[in-house]
């Protein structure tokens, strides 16, 4: 199952099988930016949700 909704800025997102949420600061990289995970996650599908402040 997989679902993405955004309705007046409400979310609703649901997927089988999530490993886990995060939620961390986008940090400059060079002339890009950048955004850590912890190593279990590596090779795995991501989604980045950008938020407001």
């Amino acid at each position: 199952m997989r679902k993405i909704e955004l309705k007046n800025d409400a979310l609703t997102l649901e997927e089988k099988g999530i490993l886990g949420f995060i939620e961390k600061t986008v940090t400059p990289f060079g002339t890009s930016a950048k955004v850590d995970c912890p190593r279990r996650f590596v090779g795995k599908r991501a989604y980045l949700i950008i938020c407001k402040k």
